[in-house]
């Protein structure tokens, strides 16, 4: 009998009350470690996707978004734009939303298509493709991102139906961001006239100057075109985003702080019942020479073992969970990329060792004051 071994299995004396424990303080951790790794994939993917188009700035209709699927705005407007200040290249972009058979990167049903001039796509963020890209306005052929080619199970030659019409995919590209990569690219005529949106487009990107100062030529355009155009650059995009996930972020805190205080209880009650069954063993080990002191440490010990147990069980579960939802949902499995960081880990066996602590407490206390006789004679 040594004292690590006593702290190592003491907690483990009772099964099941010790599971109980485990589970009660596994499920917050868990919880903890599944959002994390959630929000942390979120902010990449949101990271790699503003980064991944050459244009800078979306302009769009004053009162709709760059998710409009309808024609709103002049396609001659991104002529007009050219003319101003710092503005390098601009590009007309028809964005429409069409019914695909099979699962799409954004659920069952739903694809995105964009009209582009095949000459504008590096705007787009496509700069190469496996393949070749469409060609002249009069043929039917079209282009498509990588995670839409895997959730509708395509490769370059196959036929894609799309708008009462059959479509020849001549190529597969991939820009790194989950919503180009989910979509496809065809010329801007031939969408235009699908849809009817003839000289029509939803939004125009363009492309500044290495010298430009990007919130300028933004205001530069809003002040030629008022009550009209309105500009987002890549930056305004970044910032709403992360306010979204930044709620994410606070219920994450939140869950952290409900399960220290449900995991404390569930611990307190768990080592409470120990030293009571065990009174007549530390009265023992009193009698024996061991101070205070060490009582306190080994009970506090015990506490802090069950948690890091707990802990590693949560962990696991939040990984294994997390990665099993992904992969089972092909839309989501898309988007989001788990991505592992020793900050969140620190932060889960942070939270597990704080319970420990915050729940032996008052047990390796009340051991530790035992009385040796009085402790002898309990039966």
């Amino acid at each position: 009998m040594n004292y690590l071994g006593l702290i190592l299995k003491n907690p483990f004396r009772n099964k099941t009350r010790s599971a109980l424990a485990i589970v009660g303080i596994a499920i917050g951790i868990a919880t903890i470690v599944a959002l994390g790794l959630v929000t942390s994939g979120l902010q990449a993917s949101t990271e790699t996707t503003l980064k991944a188009g050459s244009a800078e700035i979306t302009v769009t209709k004053t009162g709709s978004n760059s998710f409009d699927s309808s024609g709103s705005i002049n396609e001659t407007r991104a002529d007009d734009i050219l003319n101003i200040s710092g503005v390098k290249e601009t590009a007309g972009v028809l964005r429409a939303s069409a019914n695909v058979t099979g699962s799409s990167t954004f659920g069952p049903g739903v694809f995105f298509v964009y009209g582009m001039e095949k000459g504008k796509l590096n705007l787009a963020g496509i700069d190469s493709v496996n393949g070749s890209l469409f060609g002249n306005e009069s043929t039917n052929e079209i282009i498509i991102g990588k995670n839409a080619a895997e959730n509708l199970n395509k490769s370059v030659g196959d036929s894609l139906a799309l708008f009462g019409q059959d479509f020849k995919i001549t190529g597969i590209f991939e820009t790194g961001s989950y919503i180009t990569d989910g979509a496809a690219y065809m010329p801007l005529k031939t969408l235009q006239n699908l849809t009817g949106n003839q000289n029509k487009v939803s939004n125009i990107a363009v492309k500044i100057d290495n010298n430009a100062n990007i919130t300028q030529v933004g205001n530069s355009i809003g002040e030629a075109y008022p009550n009209e155009l309105s500009t987002t650059t890549a930056a305004d995009q970044a910032n709403r985003i992360n306010s979204a996930l930044g709620y994410i972020d606070t219920a994450t805190w939140a869950i952290s702080l409900l399960a220290i205080i449900i995991g404390g209880v569930g611990v307190i009650n768990t080592m409470i019942m120990s030293v009571f069954e065990r009174t007549r063993e530390i009265g023992v080990l009193k009698a024996v020479g061991w101070r205070s002191r060490r009582i306190l440490g080994m009970i506090l010990g015990e506490s802090i073992v069950l948690t890091l147990v707990a802990g590693t069980v949560g962990t696991i579960v939040g990984i294994v969970g997390v990665n099993a939802v992904l992969a089972y949902s092909s839309s989501f499995g898309s988007i989001i990329q788990p991505v592992y960081s020793l900050d969140l880990f620190i932060r889960a066996y942070g939270i597990a060792f704080l319970v420990g602590i915050l729940g032996g407490i008052y047990p390796a206390y009340r051991a530790s004051k035992l009385a040796p006789t009085e402790a002898l004679r309990y039966e």
